[in-house]
């Protein structure tokens, strides 16, 4: 089964990513902000980081720079999920080291899509 990290700030959305990619056969561990998804990453291995941007403690943009030089994250595939749909926003995630985007608010058909592009 593939895990899923989910990283927001809201509790509605972590749960809805939850319900959404559980249904589709997807093990899901919430966070609720960098600082505890970076935790979680480094004592787990995820096939998938869906990280909100802006979060207080640290961003997505940290932690996906975080993750990047975590053993074992180097490859793994991250997608910010941002309400802005600002290009400098998405050239910083871009810089990071993110892969991909969904802007919120999103349907549950996009987002399934795109995590089964990415990681099957």
């Amino acid at each position: 089964m593939k895990k899923i990290l989910a990283v927001d700030d809201s509790v509605s959305i972590r749960k809805s990513i939850s319900f959404i990619l559980g249904q589709e056969g997807y093990e899901v561990i919430e966070a609720e902000d960098g600082k505890i998804a970076l935790e979680k990453a480094q004592g787990d291995k995820f096939n998938l980081v869906i990280t909100d941007i802006n979060m207080p403690n640290m961003d997505g943009i940290e932690l996906t720079k975080q993750l990047r030089a975590t053993e074992g994250y180097k490859f793994t595939p991250i997608i910010a999920l941002t309400t802005e749909n600002q290009a400098s926003k998405m050239e910083e995630g871009k810089a990071a080291g993110a892969t991909g985007w969904i802007v919120k608010p999103f349907t549950s058909e996009k987002l399934i899509a795109v995590v089964k592009k990415i990681i099957g």
